[in-house]
């Protein structure tokens, strides 16, 4: 009876790898079938394509852009992965990001103080916005039911008119000299963050460091704390949870705020590596891809860093496409289509899994049954 229920055990733990192989293998195949006989459509060549798109995308100074956009990508991802966690679905990210953006950039322009003090200053200057701004989202949801996702949606039209009207010569935003851009005042040198130079391919931004701790305090808070588990408990059921003894009201309120205060640090790489102050062109729609990067990632550290890469990657390579006169929309067409065949290949090896361990789990009942049955005609006999 043992040795059945460890091979049992053993063809379960081998069968969970295969599956999970087999959905990013699954979805990266139908993404490339579907992506090629799109570009087939054009009149163009698929082939030639993707190896352009290869050849220029393992260039060294494509690698620094790569990587420089997958540190913003990724701290937009993991904002948006633990309101997934939660069952909170938070789309004002983009909102959260840009407003906390432009507090951190007022704030950093005024400062005088060394750059130990005045960085970190800024950084917690930027979460506590994001967070107060995701805050109002979940207060609202706890104490009067308002959908986190209509929230958010207005919240995120109220940044936008709020920076709007701040963000003008005479309150706190300034003309450069050239007479063309309003922006914040800029940042002093001594509080830019550090970058890593790259020689001719440019500097990586220094804040993949702080992304990467980001990612590290995610897995092990959500992973290996109890309050991690509680936050999955609810997510998963709030009946249950309640049940347990654990306040679902306060863990709803308490993961928008967390998950703000990342949002908060979305904007900092730009800011303090590249731009070095707030303006028109500082990015916008970052945290609606975060929503497809944490898709894409399964919510799970790793595979939000994964996601942020391809996307980086992709983002990249399908913008010099175009000046190889393929069609400029083809980026937005790509990423879709990845994003779709993810979830549906997920989904499919998800449902093949379900039906799978409920026939094993049938079959060890039916053979447990068996050796009961036997065990008896033994002692009766």
């Amino acid at each position: 009876m043992k040795t059945l229920i460890s091979r049992g055990k053993s063809r379960i733990d081998k069968e969970r790898l295969i599956l999970a192989i087999a959905a990013p293998l699954l979805a990266v195949i139908a993404a490339l079938v579907v992506t090629a006989l799109i570009i087939a459509a054009t009149g163009k060549d698929p082939f030639a394509a993707f190896s352009d798109m290869l050849t220029y995308g393992s260039a060294s100074d494509s690698q620094v852009y790569i990587l420089n956009k997958a540190t913003t990508y990724y701290l937009a991802g993991v904002a948006v992965a633990i309101g997934f966690r939660m069952n909170l679905f938070n789309i004002g990210v983009d909102g959260q990001y840009r407003l906390a953006a432009f507090v951190a950039a007022v704030l950093g322009g005024a400062l005088t103080l060394p750059g130990w003090l005045s960085i970190p200053l800024i950084m917690l200057a930027a979460m506590a916005t994001g967070a107060l701004w995701a805050a109002i989202a979940g207060i609202l949801k706890v104490t009067r039911g308002v959908s986190e996702v209509i929230a958010t949606i207005m919240l995120n039209a109220i940044a936008t008119a709020i920076i709007g009207y701040l963000l003008q010569p005479g309150k706190l935003g300034q003309l450069d000299d050239a007479g063309t851009l309003v922006s914040t005042k800029p940042l002093p040198e001594s509080s830019w963050f550090f970058a890593i130079d790259a020689g001719p391919a440019g500097q990586v931004w220094g804040f993949i460091v702080i992304a990467a701790l980001v990612g590290v305090a995610y897995w092990f808070v959500l992973g290996r704390t109890r309050f991690g588990f509680d936050l999955r408990t609810v997510g998963q059921s709030e009946s249950a949870a309640a049940a347990s003894g654990v306040s679902v009201k306060k863990m709803v309120a308490t993961s928008m705020i967390i998950s703000g205060a990342v949002a908060g640090l979305v904007g900092m790489p730009t800011l303090l590596d590249d731009s070095h102050q707030f303006d028109n062109s500082f990015p916008v729609g970052l945290g609606f891809t975060g929503i497809a990067i944490a898709l894409l990632g399964r919510n799970h550290p790793v595979g939000i860093a994964l996601g942020a890469l391809l996307w980086g990657y992709l983002e990249r390579t399908t913008n010099h496409l175009e000046f190889q006169g393929y069609d400029k929309e083809i980026l937005g067409v790509i990423q879709g289509v990845i994003v779709l065949c993810v979830v549906i290949a997920y989904e499919v090896v998800r449902r093949y899994g379900l039906k799978r361990q409920q026939q094993r789990v049938g079959a060890e009942l039916a053979a447990q049954a068996a050796a009961v049955r036997t065990d008896k005609q033994e002692v009766a006999g």
